[in-house]
């Protein structure tokens, strides 16, 4: 069909009115959903991606979001529009909270289907839209009800267990949540050994090392470390000594036993000069790297540098000199470190009350920033004000199984920080059975058919989980919710032990700021696809575009 403007000739677009855009539409989003829905439950299925761009190794996934991000067109304009629709929720979901993906992509697809039928007998689409949005937030509050806070290094390891089906990594991720907590710093890295292995660094630090090699102290642990040390804090290009002699001088003549100057770079000459004076037994003075790159990364770490530590911060772009510093200017830590690569600051004596209103600001904004690469980097920020950080090696036989656990790794963390701040709901998808009584009284309360419907299809949306989790471990879904029935109120099916069992009580958890954002979404977006009733294709198509950096694992 071909839109006509002037009766001559055709636009450069295609319009498809109903049925044809229902029918192309639901096409593209089952194929998705089928594609990521054997991913869900501790038993996966796995999905393999055909080589492409001259790789010969196949890429092998058990994450719903980074396969939907892998799909990048299929065959169909009609379809297509569908396809992309449910990509695009699944990755911005991931990027939201790290996972929940498969949960939301089979509630879309039951919430969607069904309300498709709905519509083709005579609903009417916008009132089934309200009902649907409607039964969310009742859903939501019925979640609400159902949260508990977790805590301790046993009930957080088995969050981890629950998310990753990971025993080992599980047990490292436990512990080290119950030290740094849902903001602390955590570095994930491949790993040094065949073993998962973990390392903790009091204090701060900043991955900007010592600008010289001559300024290292210790040579055995090629390092330099202060006790009660003093901090310059800036970002100045030092291209003279005489740019030093006003901050040397009061450093002496107020008997200053050592000194760290951040600049953004030293000369030569400059350096030479420092090195030249070294006098141990009387004072010390290193010089590092400001940290970070960029501006604005630049300019965050200073202003936490200086609230850290009591100092000021000179900017050079605010014309800032060391002409006129001051005792004042100084920053003063129990101790500073430093390496070729690292330096690190541990008992910063700044004002803590300003520090905790600093990272309550830094916590707030976290809360509204969904760009996952800012959002990575404020949590960086906020893990090193807290005073302490951790690091976690991913050890592992081969490379792809090194790259398979550093990618789960990540997801769990993200999980967890969510559960640790929103707290954790029961799993296995028994909280979704647990709102069918709430959806029923609404049901039969209603005398509206939209409403009715509505109501019916989201019933029948929570038992999806549920029922894709035990037919991804390869049981009958219809037997087993049979089962459960009979077992009673906050019961799943145990696919590991094979087993219905009580999930709260088997400490088996899901986070419920993940629970509850893969519901909204999937319910949201999928009421909202119900409402479109033309698709307006362009001549010539543009591909999707892949969307962030490719995480794989390659066999």
């Amino acid at each position: 069909m071909q839109f006509i403007t002037d009766g001559k000739r055709p636009t450069s677009q295609r319009v498809v009115f109903q049925p044809r855009a229902w029918q192309g539409m639901q096409r593209g989003v089952n194929l998705i959903i089928k594609a990521v829905a054997p991913t869900l439950g501790p038993r996966p299925r796995l999905v393999a991606l055909s080589p492409q761009f001259g790789d010969t190794e196949i890429d092998v996934y058990d994450n719903a979001g980074e396969i939907a991000r892998r799909i990048l067109q299929i065959r169909g304009r009609d379809a297509d529009v569908g396809a992309m629709l449910v990509r695009d929720m699944l990755w911005r979901l991931k990027n939201q909270v790290g996972d929940g993906t498969a949960t939301a992509a089979v509630i879309f697809g039951t919430v969607y289907n069904e309300g498709i039928h709905y519509l083709i007998s005579g609903g009417n689409a916008r009132r089934l839209q309200t009902h649907l949005e409607k039964g969310t937030k009742i859903i939501l509050d019925t979640l609400s009800q159902q949260t508990r806070p977790i805590k301790g290094k046993e009930d957080l390891a088995k969050l981890a267990e629950s998310i990753s089906y990971d025993p080992e990594l599980s047990r490292y991720l436990g512990e080290i949540f119950d030290i740094i907590g849902a903001y602390g710093r955590l570095e994930i890295r491949k790993g040094r050994s065949r073993q998962i292995e973990r390392e903790y660094v009091e204090g701060m630090y900043w991955e900007r090392g010592l600008m010289s090699r001559g300024m290292i102290a210790d040579w055995d642990q090629l390092r330099t470390e202060f006790e009660n040390a003093t901090l310059l804090i800036s970002d100045l290009e030092i291209e003279t000594p005489q740019q030093l002699y006003p901050v040397l001088e009061l450093a002496l003549r107020n008997k200053i036993p050592n000194l760290i100057i951040v600049a953004a770079k030293m000369t030569d000459s400059a350096l030479g000069f420092l090195l030249a004076n070294k006098q141990p037994e009387r004072f010390q003075v290193v010089a590092v790297t400001t940290p970070e790159y960029g501006k604005e990364p630049q300019a965050a770490a200073l202003q936490d540098m200086a609230l850290l530590t009591g100092g000021r911060a000179f900017i050079k772009v605010a014309g800032d000199t060391f002409d006129h510093v001051s005792l004042d200017d100084f920053g003063h830590a129990r101790r500073l470190w430093a390496d070729l690569r690292n330096f690190g600051i541990t008992g910063g004596k700044g004002n803590p009350r300003a520090v905790r209103l600093h990272i309550q600001k830094l916590r707030q904004a976290y809360q509204y920033i969904d760009d996952p690469v800012s959002k990575e980097a404020l949590l960086k920020r906020i893990g090193k004000l807290m005073g302490g950080s951790a690091t976690l090696w991913i050890g592992g036989i081969t490379e792809r199984e090194v790259e398979r656990r550093d990618d789960l790794a990540r997801r769990t963390a993200a999980a967890m920080r969510s559960a640790i701040e929103e707290d954790v709901l029961p799993g296995g998808g028994s909280v979704f059975l647990e709102c069918r009584d709430v959806l029923r009284e609404q049901r039969d309360a209603s005398t509206e058919p939209d409403a009715r419907a509505a109501y019916e299809i989201l019933l029948k949306a929570m038992e999806t989980p549920a029922r894709t989790i035990i037919r991804n471990a390869g049981f009958n879904d219809s037997d087993v919710m049979a089962e459960l029935r009979l077992a009673g109120s906050g019961f799943a099916f145990d696919v590991v032990n094979e087993t219905p069992v009580h999930m709260a009580t088997a400490g088996i958890y899901d986070p419920a700021g993940v629970v509850k954002a893969a519901v909204f979404t999937a319910i949201h977006t999928a009421a909202l696809a119900l409402t479109i009733d033309v698709l307006v294709h362009h001549a010539e198509p543009e591909q999707a575009k892949p969307l962030g950096p490719t995480a794989r694992m390659k066999l």
